[in-house]
C-alpha cells in the first residue's frame, strides 16, 4: 500500500508542526507539504496533486471557504478535511465548507498542549484513515449483490406497518455533513412523517448545521430541544454532546427527551439509543436511514428495534458513501430493504412515507 501524500494549509507554524507530526506518526500517511494560507495552497494545488488536504479555516490573505470556492470554480480535485476552532463562527463556516466540498472536519485544540493530546491525534489520523484507505481495505465499489435475508424473528414484524402514522429515524457520521446536503434539500416541506437525525458531531456544530440545512431547504431543520413535540414536517437534529430519545406521551403524541448518560464507543449522540427508544413509540412503521460512516452505530439498534415494530431500512450504497462503515454493517445484519446511491435517498423517503 503505497504512502498518501498529504498538504497542510494553517497559518500557525506550531499547529503546522504539530499535525505534520501527527500525520507523519502513521506510516500510511507523509505531510508532503505545507502552506501558511489559502493562497499559497491555491498555487500549490494548481501544479500538484495530493492524496488528502488538511486545511485551517481562518488564515490572512485567503481563508480555507475562499481556498474552496476558488478549487470548486477551476475544477480542481482535492480531498479536503477541515481544521476548524469550536467557535460559533468556525462552526458556521466549516458546515459551509461541505457544501464547497469539504468531507469532514477535525476540531482543533485551543491549547498547545490540548494539541499534542492523544485525542486530537487519534481524531485526526482517525479520519485520515476512514476518508483516504477505504479503497485499500477492502471498501471499493463491488457489483449489488442480493439483499441478506432477515431473521425469523425480524420478520414476524416487518412488512406489517399497514397505518399511515410513519416517522424517520436517520443516523451518519463521517461524510455526513456533506452527504445530508444531497438529501435534506430534496425533501418537501410536507413530508408526511416526523424526522430525527443522528450525525455524530461534537457540540456547536449541530446548531450551525441545523440552521444551514434549514436556509437550504423546503423542509424545516432544527437542533432538538428536550421536551419538543414531534410534528410532521420537520427534522429534529440530535445535538452534538448529547443522546436523544423519542418518548411516547399519555396522550399519544411523541416528544423528544435529551439525555446526557456516557458516550457509548466514543459517540454522544449514539444513534442506537435513538433506534432503541423507538422500540416503545406509537408509530405504525419507522423508517430507518443508515448514511456514509465508520463504525457500526445504528445497527444494532435497528435490529432490536426490528423485533418491536415494523421497520423499513435504506442504506447507502458503497460506490456514493465517503466511508462505507455504518450501511455496510446494517447490510450485513441483514436488515436492509434498499440500497440505493445518495442522490436518490430522498426519493426513497418521500416513496416510502408519503406527503400531507
Amino acid at each position: 500500500m503505497s504512502t498518501k501524500n498529504i498538504l497542510v494549509v494553517d497559518d500557525s507554524a506550531l499547529m503546522r508542526r504539530v499535525i505534520c507530526d501527527i500525520i507523519n506518526s502513521d506510516s500510511n500517511f507523509q505531510a508532503t507539504d505545507f502552506c501558511r494560507d489559502g493562497l499559497e495552497a491555491y498555487e500549490r494545488l494548481k501544479e500538484k496533486t495530493y492524496d488528502g488536504v488538511v486545511l485551517d479555516v481562518n488564515m490572512p490573505r485567503m481563508d480555507g471557504l475562499e481556498l474552496l470556492e476558488r478549487l470548486q470554480k477551476e475544477n480542481i480535485k482535492a480531498t479536503v478535511i477541515m481544521v476548524s476552532t469550536l467557535t460559533t463562527k468556525d462552526a458556521e463556516v466549516t458546515i459551509m465548507a461541505m457544501e464547497l466540498g469539504a468531507v469532514d472536519f477535525v476540531t482543533k485544540p485551543n491549547t498547545f498542549a490540548d494539541a499534542k493530546s492523544d485525542q486530537f491525534k487519534r481524531k485526526l489520523l482517525e479520519v485520515l484513515s476512514a476518508v483516504l484507505l477505504k479503497k485499500t481495505m477492502g471498501l471499493n465499489p463491488k457489483p449489488v449483490v442480493p439483499l441478506p435475508k432477515r431473521t425469523e424473528a425480524a420478520k414476524k414484524n416487518h412488512g406489517v406497518g399497514k397505518g399511515n402514522n410513519r416517522i424517520v429515524a436517520l443516523a451518519c457520521s463521517t461524510g455526513g455533513p456533506k452527504s445530508l446536503q444531497s438529501v435534506i434539500p430534496k425533501l418537501p416541506k410536507n413530508l408526511n412523517a416526523p424526522m430525527v437525525l443522528v450525525q455524530h458531531m461534537p457540540a456547536g456544530f449541530t446548531k450551525s448545521m441545523a440552521d444551514r440545512l434549514n436556509d437550504i431547504s423546503e423542509i424545516e431543520v432544527v437542533e432538538a430541544k428536550d421536551g419538543d413535540k414531534l410534528q410532521k414536517g420537520v427534522i429534529y437534529i440530535a445535538p452534538g454532546g448529547r443522546h436523544m430519545e423519542v418518548k411516547k406521551q399519555t396522550d399519544g403524541t411523541h416528544k423528544i427527551v435529551l439525555n446526557d448518560m456516557p458516550a457509548i464507543g466514543g459517540l454522544r449522540p449514539c444513534a442506537n439509543i435513538t433506534y432503541d427508544s423507538l422500540s416503545n413509540c406509537g408509530y405504525d412503521e419507522v423508517v430507518c436511514v443508515v448514511l456514509t460512516g465508520m463504525g457500526a452505530d445504528g445497527t444494532n439498534g435497528i435490529v432490536s428495534l426490528e423485533q418491536h415494530k415494523p421497520v423499513h431500512v435504506i442504506a447507502q450504497d458503497e460506490a456514493s458513501s465517503v466511508v462505507y462503515g455504518m450501511p455496510k454493517a446494517i447490510y450485513e445484519a441483514g436488515a436492509v430493504d434498499e440500497v440505493v446511491a445518495l442522490d436518490d435517498v430522498a426519493q426513497s423517503i418521500i416513496n416510502h412515507v408519503g406527503v400531507i
